[in-house]
């Protein structure tokens, strides 16, 4: 089954590469003038990064598919996204780091056929 994202659809081995750089605590530390730890910590209702990307041998797309994700990111809206193993997600563009990047395999010519390898930077909200 293959990763969707707003109905454009996306090869399933496209890696999502920062699955677990993060943790849904978040810590402040602060230290009193007598020297004793104020130490608050919460769990985040949202915001972890899903950055999904092709490697340098898979999960290459069409130049057909960027064109659809580059529409999609000129959209200020959240979108659907499943991945290949069924978890959903409710996620906008991560417009401040590069949302949306897109390298040809070889390149030449562009045609609707031209294989791209990608990286989607997404936050789930």
């Amino acid at each position: 089954m293959p990763h969707v994202l707003g109905g454009v659809t996306l090869p399933a081995d496209l890696l999502w590469v920062d699955e677990f750089a993060w943790t849904p605590v978040e810590q402040a530390r602060e230290y009193t003038l007598d020297g004793s730890l104020i130490l608050e910590e919460a769990v985040m209702q949202a915001g972890r990064p899903i950055t999904l990307a092709s490697g340098p041998d898979r999960a290459w797309v069409t130049r057909t598919t960027v064109a659809a994700l580059y529409a999609l990111a000129q959209a200020p809206a959240a979108l659907a996204l499943t991945l290949h193993d069924g978890r959903a997600f409710s996620v906008v563009f991560r417009h401040a780091e590069r949302a949306l990047e897109a390298e040809p395999v070889v390149p030449e010519v562009p045609s609707n056929d031209l294989q791209y390898r990608v990286t989607v930077r997404l936050t789930a909200v």
